[in-house]
């Protein structure tokens, strides 16, 4: 395993480990205990951007955030792997570094990857929250998600060009459509409505990929009692970085049992939609 400083980042360390005979390469905070919390990116782009949720939730808990396999600083790939293949890619990177049960905190296509290892692992997922769920029938025919992809671009915070665009330039156009077409049809209500673990959904409130609130309203009076659903008002598709304290807040109320509270304050412009105590 080799390690690497990361600059101003102070209490993290950059590693590589190896999986299926290739470098994988992840962040990982060097404080906090517990069940630790690892993170799992979008399509086309590396760990660096779900960064300012994961330094805020590491005053109490080990974070992980890696690149997965054939994205960023990971070794590439021979070809794309799809949805299934990096869920199970992220159980061997879970293996390779002990992790024998976590809470995974994906983003857009990181949240089909958790549903994946979820359904398969339920063992290894202490619990599990989905920020922006790509994917399903809100984000069919493939034109439609693509101006859906447009305009959230627009909405998007200009800070996060610059960590970006290097990414969905060296992961390529080709890989980057081809890969989002298999994104959208992936049923991600589904594996959602019968997921086996404890899950929490946030959703942005100006994403244009997400349904309308009256849809998910609907869909959870259909979920089982382990799901809640939050909505972040001013929140585009990449919630993780451009609104991470509202978003660390949420994870840490509800990591500590206390988000459906009666008492419990959420930041201004936070508000549950649906939402049962959780028995676990």
């Amino acid at each position: 395993m080799r390690k690497f400083a990361m600059g101003a980042d102070h209490g993290w360390v950059a590693e590589q480990v190896q999986v299926d005979g290739r470098s994988v390469y992840y962040r990982r905070s060097v404080g906090g205990s517990g069940v630790p919390v690892v993170h799992i990116h979008g399509f086309a782009i590396s760990g660096s951007y779900l960064m300012p949720t994961a330094r805020l939730l590491a005053g109490r808990w080990v974070n992980v955030v890696p690149d997965l396999p054939g994205y960023g600083r990971s070794e590439r790939r021979d070809q794309v792997l799809d949805v299934p293949a990096l869920a199970g890619a992220l159980l061997a990177i879970l293996d390779a570094l002990n992790i024998e049960r976590a809470v995974l905190v994906g983003n857009s296509m990181g949240c089909p990857i958790g549903l994946e290892v979820a359904h398969e692992a339920p063992e290894r997922v202490h619990r599990l929250v989905l920020v922006s769920p790509a994917g399903g029938i809100q984000n069919r025919p493939l034109p439609r998600a693509l101006r859906q992809l447009a305009l959230d671009v627009m909405r998007e915070s200009p800070r996060m060009a610059p960590i970006a665009l290097p990414d969905y330039l060296r992961f390529g156009p080709v890989n980057g459509l081809r890969l989002f077409h298999e994104l959208t049809l992936y049923p991600s209500l589904e594996r959602l409505l019968h997921t086996p673990v404890p899950t929490l959904a946030v959703l942005g409130g100006r994403d244009p990929l997400m349904p309308p609130p009256s849809r998910v309203h609907e869909v959870g009076r259909l979920a089982s009692q382990h799901l809640a659903v939050v909505l972040v008002e001013g929140a585009a598709h990449a919630v993780n970085f451009n609104h991470p304290e509202e978003l660390a807040e949420v994870i840490e109320a509800w990591l500590d049992g206390a988000l459906l509270a009666r008492d419990t304050r959420l930041p201004a412009g936070v508000r549950v939609i649906h939402g049962r105590p959780d028995p676990i």
